[in-house]
Protein backbone atom coordinates (compact mmCIF):
# COMPACT_ATOMS: atom_id res chain seq x y z
CA UNK A 1 0.00 0.00 0.00
CA UNK A 2 1.23 3.49 -0.87
CA UNK A 3 1.23 5.81 2.17
CA UNK A 4 0.46 9.35 1.05
CA UNK A 5 1.46 12.39 3.11
CA UNK A 6 -0.54 15.60 2.71
CA UNK A 7 0.99 19.06 2.91
CA UNK A 8 3.52 19.11 0.06
CA UNK A 9 4.51 21.31 -2.84
CA UNK A 10 5.69 19.25 -5.82
CA UNK A 11 7.31 20.91 -8.84
CA UNK A 12 7.88 19.00 -12.08
CA UNK A 13 11.37 19.44 -13.52
CA UNK A 14 11.94 18.56 -17.16
CA UNK A 15 15.40 17.19 -17.91
CA UNK A 16 18.62 18.82 -16.80
CA UNK A 17 17.52 22.14 -18.29
CA UNK A 18 15.19 22.66 -15.32
CA UNK A 19 16.66 20.24 -12.79
CA UNK A 20 20.26 21.43 -12.53
CA UNK A 21 19.47 25.16 -12.02
CA UNK A 22 16.97 24.22 -9.29
CA UNK A 23 19.50 21.89 -7.63
CA UNK A 24 22.26 24.51 -7.86
CA UNK A 25 20.04 27.18 -6.31
CA UNK A 26 19.20 24.87 -3.40
CA UNK A 27 22.86 23.96 -2.85
CA UNK A 28 23.96 27.59 -2.98
CA UNK A 29 21.35 28.58 -0.37
CA UNK A 30 22.18 25.68 1.98
CA UNK A 31 23.28 26.46 5.53
CA UNK A 32 23.55 23.13 7.34
CA UNK A 33 23.59 19.85 5.40
CA UNK A 34 23.36 18.37 1.92
CA UNK A 35 22.81 14.76 0.84
CA UNK A 36 23.23 13.75 -2.79
CA UNK A 37 22.74 10.22 -4.11
CA UNK A 38 23.33 9.40 -7.77
CA UNK A 39 23.98 6.37 -9.94
CA UNK A 40 26.18 8.32 -12.35
CA UNK A 41 28.34 11.33 -11.54
CA UNK A 42 30.44 12.53 -14.45
CA UNK A 43 33.12 15.22 -14.34
CA UNK A 44 31.74 17.04 -17.38
CA UNK A 45 30.61 20.67 -17.47
CA UNK A 46 27.46 19.86 -15.49
CA UNK A 47 29.22 17.67 -12.94
CA UNK A 48 31.96 20.24 -12.35
CA UNK A 49 29.37 23.00 -11.91
CA UNK A 50 27.49 20.94 -9.32
CA UNK A 51 30.79 19.92 -7.72
CA UNK A 52 31.96 23.52 -7.41
CA UNK A 53 28.72 24.43 -5.66
CA UNK A 54 29.12 21.49 -3.28
CA UNK A 55 32.73 22.44 -2.52
CA UNK A 56 31.74 26.04 -1.81
CA UNK A 57 28.98 24.82 0.51
CA UNK A 58 31.46 22.63 2.40
CA UNK A 59 33.91 25.55 2.73
CA UNK A 60 31.25 27.68 4.40
CA UNK A 61 30.58 24.96 6.98
CA UNK A 62 27.76 22.94 5.40
CA UNK A 63 27.95 19.17 5.92
CA UNK A 64 28.05 17.80 2.35
CA UNK A 65 27.53 14.05 1.84
CA UNK A 66 27.69 12.41 -1.59
CA UNK A 67 26.85 8.73 -2.15
CA UNK A 68 27.57 7.36 -5.62
CA UNK A 69 27.19 3.93 -7.14
CA UNK A 70 30.43 2.03 -7.56
CA UNK A 71 29.56 0.84 -11.06
CA UNK A 72 27.60 3.78 -12.47
CA UNK A 73 30.29 6.25 -11.33
CA UNK A 74 33.30 3.97 -11.88
CA UNK A 75 34.75 6.36 -14.47
CA UNK A 76 34.77 9.35 -12.12
CA UNK A 77 38.50 10.16 -11.78
CA UNK A 78 40.01 9.48 -8.39
CA UNK A 79 41.71 12.85 -8.62
CA UNK A 80 38.34 14.59 -8.86
CA UNK A 81 37.00 12.67 -5.85
CA UNK A 82 40.10 13.70 -3.89
CA UNK A 83 39.53 17.30 -4.97
CA UNK A 84 36.00 17.16 -3.54
CA UNK A 85 37.22 15.60 -0.30
CA UNK A 86 39.99 18.18 0.15
CA UNK A 87 37.29 20.86 0.08
CA UNK A 88 35.44 19.10 2.90
CA UNK A 89 32.91 17.11 0.85
CA UNK A 90 32.38 13.58 2.12
CA UNK A 91 32.22 11.07 -0.76
CA UNK A 92 31.39 7.38 -0.45
CA UNK A 93 30.70 4.69 -3.04
CA UNK A 94 27.94 2.09 -2.85
CA UNK A 95 29.33 -1.40 -3.62
CA UNK A 96 32.61 -0.22 -5.18
CA UNK A 97 33.80 -3.74 -5.96
CA UNK A 98 33.06 -4.46 -9.61
CA UNK A 99 33.83 -7.56 -11.64
CA UNK A 100 32.70 -7.96 -15.27
CA UNK A 101 33.15 -11.72 -14.87
CA UNK A 102 30.96 -12.08 -11.79
CA UNK A 103 27.18 -12.53 -11.70
CA UNK A 104 26.98 -12.48 -7.92
CA UNK A 105 23.79 -10.77 -6.81
CA UNK A 106 25.72 -8.62 -4.34
CA UNK A 107 27.74 -7.15 -7.23
CA UNK A 108 24.62 -6.53 -9.32
CA UNK A 109 22.60 -4.73 -6.65
CA UNK A 110 23.30 -1.13 -7.51
CA UNK A 111 22.36 2.27 -6.11
CA UNK A 112 20.20 3.48 -8.99
CA UNK A 113 18.13 6.07 -7.11
CA UNK A 114 18.73 9.80 -7.60
CA UNK A 115 17.92 11.84 -4.51
CA UNK A 116 19.10 15.16 -3.09
CA UNK A 117 18.05 16.70 0.23
CA UNK A 118 19.15 20.18 1.27
CA UNK A 119 18.81 21.34 4.89
CA UNK A 120 15.86 18.99 5.34
CA UNK A 121 13.76 21.64 3.59
CA UNK A 122 14.11 20.92 -0.13
CA UNK A 123 14.26 17.52 -1.76
CA UNK A 124 14.76 16.25 -5.30
CA UNK A 125 13.79 12.79 -6.54
CA UNK A 126 13.83 11.56 -10.13
CA UNK A 127 15.72 9.80 -12.87
CA UNK A 128 18.34 12.44 -13.67
CA UNK A 129 21.99 11.61 -13.03
CA UNK A 130 24.73 14.19 -12.56
CA UNK A 131 25.65 14.19 -16.22
CA UNK A 132 25.16 16.59 -19.11
CA UNK A 133 21.89 16.23 -21.06
CA UNK A 134 23.84 16.10 -24.30
CA UNK A 135 26.02 13.20 -23.15
CA UNK A 136 24.70 10.51 -25.51
CA UNK A 137 26.19 7.24 -26.86
CA UNK A 138 29.19 7.64 -29.16
CA UNK A 139 27.32 6.27 -32.16
CA UNK A 140 24.62 8.96 -31.97
CA UNK A 141 24.51 11.75 -34.58
CA UNK A 142 25.97 15.09 -33.50
CA UNK A 143 22.64 16.90 -33.83
CA UNK A 144 20.65 14.70 -31.42
CA UNK A 145 18.60 16.88 -29.00
CA UNK A 146 19.18 16.48 -25.24
CA UNK A 147 17.82 13.37 -23.55
CA UNK A 148 14.32 13.45 -22.09
CA UNK A 149 14.11 12.86 -18.35
CA UNK A 150 12.24 14.07 -15.27
CA UNK A 151 12.65 14.88 -11.60
CA UNK A 152 10.55 16.60 -8.95
CA UNK A 153 11.40 19.28 -6.43
CA UNK A 154 9.68 18.62 -3.12
CA UNK A 155 8.91 20.89 -0.19
CA UNK A 156 6.63 20.02 2.70
CA UNK A 157 5.80 17.17 5.03
CA UNK A 158 7.26 14.41 2.87
CA UNK A 159 10.76 15.79 3.48
CA UNK A 160 11.26 14.12 6.90
CA UNK A 161 10.48 10.76 5.26
CA UNK A 162 13.00 11.35 2.48
CA UNK A 163 15.63 12.72 4.87
CA UNK A 164 15.27 9.77 7.25
CA UNK A 165 15.82 7.35 4.37
CA UNK A 166 18.92 9.05 2.96
CA UNK A 167 20.41 9.35 6.45
CA UNK A 168 19.70 5.69 7.19
CA UNK A 169 21.51 4.60 4.04
CA UNK A 170 24.36 7.04 4.69
CA UNK A 171 24.84 5.62 8.21
CA UNK A 172 24.83 2.08 6.85
CA UNK A 173 27.40 2.76 4.12
CA UNK A 174 29.53 4.78 6.57
CA UNK A 175 29.56 1.75 8.89
CA UNK A 176 30.60 -0.52 6.00
CA UNK A 177 33.42 1.91 5.15
CA UNK A 178 34.28 2.25 8.86
CA UNK A 179 33.69 5.99 8.76
CA UNK A 180 31.77 8.35 11.04
CA UNK A 181 28.35 9.31 9.69
CA UNK A 182 28.52 12.94 10.97
CA UNK A 183 24.78 13.67 10.76
CA UNK A 184 24.00 17.26 11.73
CA UNK A 185 20.25 17.74 11.15
CA UNK A 186 19.04 20.17 13.79
CA UNK A 187 15.74 20.80 15.52
CA UNK A 188 15.76 24.24 13.88
CA UNK A 189 15.52 22.67 10.43
CA UNK A 190 12.65 20.42 11.48
CA UNK A 191 10.76 23.31 13.13
CA UNK A 192 11.19 25.59 10.10
CA UNK A 193 10.11 22.77 7.82
CA UNK A 194 6.99 22.16 9.90
CA UNK A 195 5.99 25.84 9.76
CA UNK A 196 6.58 26.15 6.01
CA UNK A 197 4.65 22.97 5.20
CA UNK A 198 1.36 24.35 6.51
CA UNK A 199 0.75 26.25 3.25
CA UNK A 200 1.09 23.21 0.97
CA UNK A 201 -1.73 20.83 0.04
CA UNK A 202 -0.45 18.15 -2.38
CA UNK A 203 -0.56 14.47 -1.40
CA UNK A 204 2.61 12.56 -2.21
CA UNK A 205 4.47 9.42 -1.19
CA UNK A 206 8.06 8.23 -1.32
CA UNK A 207 8.12 4.67 -2.68
CA UNK A 208 11.38 2.74 -2.43
CA UNK A 209 12.76 -0.54 -3.70
CA UNK A 210 15.49 -2.40 -1.86
CA UNK A 211 16.36 -6.00 -1.15
CA UNK A 212 15.06 -6.17 2.43
CA UNK A 213 11.89 -4.32 3.46
CA UNK A 214 10.75 -2.87 0.13
CA UNK A 215 11.38 -5.62 -2.39
CA UNK A 216 8.31 -4.93 -4.56
CA UNK A 217 6.91 -1.62 -3.31
CA UNK A 218 7.37 0.31 -6.57
CA UNK A 219 5.92 -2.45 -8.73
CA UNK A 220 3.03 -2.88 -6.26
CA UNK A 221 2.30 0.87 -6.41
CA UNK A 222 2.11 0.67 -10.20
CA UNK A 223 -0.08 -2.45 -10.13
CA UNK A 224 -2.49 -0.95 -7.60
CA UNK A 225 -2.92 2.21 -9.67
CA UNK A 226 -3.29 0.23 -12.91
CA UNK A 227 -5.91 -2.05 -11.36
CA UNK A 228 -7.99 0.99 -10.36
CA UNK A 229 -7.56 2.87 -13.65
CA UNK A 230 -10.84 3.94 -15.24
CA UNK A 231 -9.96 5.93 -18.36
CA UNK A 232 -6.29 6.24 -19.31
CA UNK A 233 -2.81 4.94 -18.51
CA UNK A 234 0.30 6.59 -19.94
CA UNK A 235 3.67 5.04 -19.08
CA UNK A 236 6.92 6.54 -20.35
CA UNK A 237 9.79 4.21 -19.55
CA UNK A 238 13.27 3.93 -21.01
CA UNK A 239 13.89 0.24 -20.27
CA UNK A 240 10.58 -1.61 -20.38
CA UNK A 241 10.66 -5.38 -19.83
CA UNK A 242 7.62 -5.98 -17.58
CA UNK A 243 7.05 -9.19 -15.66
CA UNK A 244 3.96 -11.35 -16.03
CA UNK A 245 1.93 -9.57 -13.34
CA UNK A 246 2.59 -6.19 -14.92
CA UNK A 247 1.70 -7.39 -18.42
CA UNK A 248 -1.52 -9.02 -17.23
CA UNK A 249 -2.51 -5.87 -15.35
CA UNK A 250 -2.14 -3.75 -18.51
CA UNK A 251 -4.08 -6.26 -20.62
CA UNK A 252 -6.84 -6.40 -17.99
CA UNK A 253 -7.05 -2.59 -18.00
CA UNK A 254 -7.56 -2.57 -21.76
CA UNK A 255 -10.36 -5.14 -21.42
CA UNK A 256 -12.07 -2.80 -18.93
CA UNK A 257 -12.05 -0.08 -21.58
CA UNK A 258 -9.01 1.83 -20.31
CA UNK A 259 -6.87 3.48 -22.98
CA UNK A 260 -3.24 2.43 -22.51
CA UNK A 261 -0.30 4.28 -24.09
CA UNK A 262 3.32 3.21 -23.78
CA UNK A 263 6.04 5.72 -24.65
CA UNK A 264 9.24 3.71 -24.99
CA UNK A 265 12.82 4.27 -26.05
CA UNK A 266 13.15 4.17 -29.81
CA UNK A 267 16.94 4.45 -29.93
CA UNK A 268 18.58 1.21 -28.83
CA UNK A 269 21.58 1.78 -26.56
CA UNK A 270 22.14 -1.85 -25.53
CA UNK A 271 21.38 -5.19 -27.16
CA UNK A 272 19.21 -6.35 -24.25
CA UNK A 273 16.87 -3.40 -24.88
CA UNK A 274 15.55 -5.36 -27.86
CA UNK A 275 13.82 -7.65 -25.33
CA UNK A 276 11.17 -4.93 -25.04
CA UNK A 277 9.97 -5.88 -28.55
CA UNK A 278 9.09 -9.38 -27.34
CA UNK A 279 5.81 -8.05 -25.93
CA UNK A 280 4.81 -5.80 -28.81
CA UNK A 281 2.64 -8.37 -30.61
CA UNK A 282 0.47 -9.22 -27.59
CA UNK A 283 0.14 -5.59 -26.55
CA UNK A 284 -0.71 -4.34 -30.03
CA UNK A 285 -3.30 -7.10 -30.59
CA UNK A 286 -4.99 -6.13 -27.33
CA UNK A 287 -5.28 -2.47 -28.35
CA UNK A 288 -2.40 -0.99 -26.36
CA UNK A 289 -0.84 1.95 -28.19
CA UNK A 290 2.96 1.79 -28.42
CA UNK A 291 5.05 4.84 -29.29
CA UNK A 292 8.82 4.81 -29.73
CA UNK A 293 10.55 8.07 -28.91
CA UNK A 294 13.16 8.61 -31.61
CA UNK A 295 13.86 12.35 -31.58
CA UNK A 296 16.56 11.88 -28.93
CA UNK A 297 17.39 9.46 -26.14
CA UNK A 298 14.60 9.04 -23.61
CA UNK A 299 15.59 8.26 -20.03
CA UNK A 300 12.12 8.82 -18.53
CA UNK A 301 10.66 6.69 -15.72
CA UNK A 302 7.25 8.28 -15.23
CA UNK A 303 3.55 7.49 -15.54
CA UNK A 304 0.17 9.21 -15.36
CA UNK A 305 -3.09 7.37 -14.67
CA UNK A 306 -6.55 8.96 -15.04
CA UNK A 307 -4.92 12.41 -14.89
CA UNK A 308 -4.88 12.20 -11.10
CA UNK A 309 -2.18 9.66 -10.15
CA UNK A 310 1.39 10.23 -11.28
CA UNK A 311 4.85 8.92 -10.50
CA UNK A 312 8.32 10.27 -11.20
CA UNK A 313 11.46 8.42 -10.20
CA UNK A 314 14.44 6.26 -11.00
CA UNK A 315 12.80 2.87 -11.49
CA UNK A 316 12.53 1.29 -14.89
CA UNK A 317 9.95 -1.40 -15.53
CA UNK A 318 12.53 -4.13 -15.99
CA UNK A 319 14.04 -6.90 -13.85
CA UNK A 320 17.17 -4.92 -13.05
CA UNK A 321 15.18 -2.10 -11.41
CA UNK A 322 12.36 -4.22 -9.99
CA UNK A 323 14.46 -7.11 -8.69
CA UNK A 324 17.98 -5.86 -7.98
CA UNK A 325 18.59 -2.12 -7.68
CA UNK A 326 17.89 0.45 -4.99
CA UNK A 327 15.29 2.73 -6.52
CA UNK A 328 13.20 5.71 -5.41
CA UNK A 329 9.99 7.07 -6.92
CA UNK A 330 7.65 9.79 -5.76
CA UNK A 331 3.96 9.09 -6.29
CA UNK A 332 1.75 12.17 -6.48
CA UNK A 333 -2.01 12.13 -6.03
CA UNK A 334 -2.91 15.53 -7.45
CA UNK A 335 -4.86 16.41 -10.60
CA UNK A 336 -2.93 19.61 -11.36
CA UNK A 337 0.47 17.90 -11.21
CA UNK A 338 -0.75 14.82 -13.10
CA UNK A 339 -2.24 16.93 -15.89
CA UNK A 340 0.99 18.91 -16.23
CA UNK A 341 3.02 15.72 -16.60
CA UNK A 342 0.44 14.24 -18.97
CA UNK A 343 0.59 17.35 -21.17
CA UNK A 344 4.37 17.07 -21.36
CA UNK A 345 4.26 13.36 -22.20
CA UNK A 346 1.66 13.94 -24.89
CA UNK A 347 3.87 16.67 -26.37
CA UNK A 348 6.74 14.17 -26.51
CA UNK A 349 4.45 11.67 -28.23
CA UNK A 350 3.24 14.24 -30.75
CA UNK A 351 6.63 15.76 -31.47
CA UNK A 352 9.26 13.04 -31.20
CA UNK A 353 7.59 9.63 -31.20
CA UNK A 354 6.68 7.09 -33.86
CA UNK A 355 3.54 5.02 -33.35
CA UNK A 356 3.96 1.30 -33.98
CA UNK A 357 1.31 0.12 -36.45
CA UNK A 358 -0.19 -3.23 -35.34
CA UNK A 359 -0.70 -4.53 -38.89
CA UNK A 360 2.77 -3.54 -40.06
CA UNK A 361 4.36 -5.04 -36.95
CA UNK A 362 2.50 -8.32 -37.49
CA UNK A 363 3.30 -8.51 -41.21
CA UNK A 364 6.88 -7.28 -41.11
CA UNK A 365 9.67 -6.84 -38.57
CA UNK A 366 10.45 -10.56 -38.68
CA UNK A 367 14.12 -9.96 -37.93
CA UNK A 368 13.30 -7.52 -35.10
CA UNK A 369 10.91 -10.01 -33.53
CA UNK A 370 13.47 -12.80 -33.81
CA UNK A 371 16.18 -10.65 -32.20
CA UNK A 372 13.77 -9.56 -29.48
CA UNK A 373 13.14 -13.13 -28.36
CA UNK A 374 16.88 -13.83 -28.32
CA UNK A 375 17.38 -10.75 -26.14
CA UNK A 376 14.47 -11.70 -23.90
CA UNK A 377 15.84 -15.23 -23.61
CA UNK A 378 19.16 -13.79 -22.43
CA UNK A 379 17.33 -11.69 -19.83
CA UNK A 380 15.50 -14.78 -18.57
CA UNK A 381 18.75 -16.76 -18.51
CA UNK A 382 20.37 -13.97 -16.52
CA UNK A 383 17.52 -14.05 -14.02
CA UNK A 384 17.92 -17.80 -13.74
CA UNK A 385 21.63 -17.43 -12.99
CA UNK A 386 20.99 -15.01 -10.15
CA UNK A 387 18.15 -17.16 -8.85
CA UNK A 388 15.26 -14.79 -9.52
CA UNK A 389 12.41 -14.65 -12.00
CA UNK A 390 10.37 -11.67 -13.11
CA UNK A 391 7.51 -13.96 -14.14
CA UNK A 392 5.65 -13.45 -10.90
Amino acid sequence: MTYFVNGNQIQLLRSGTEYFPALLAAIESSTQEIYLQSYIYKDDVTGIQIGDALKNAAKRGVSVNILLDGFGSKDLPKSYVEELEKSGVQVMFYRPKISPWSLKKSRLRRLHQKIAVIDGLIGFVGGINIIDDYDVPNNAPNNVPPRVDYAVKIEGKLLPVILANVQKLWRRIAWVHMRRANLVTSKTIKLTHSLNAQQYNTKAALVLRDNVLHRSDIEDAYLDAISHAKSEIIIANAYFVPGRRFRLALLAAVKRGVKVKLLLQGRMEYFLMFSTHAFYSDFLRSGIEIYEYRKSFMHSKVAVIDSTWATVGSSNIDPFSLLLAREANVVVNDATFAKELRTDLQANIDDGAFRINPHQWAQGNIFKRFVSWIAYGLVRAFLGVIGRSNEK
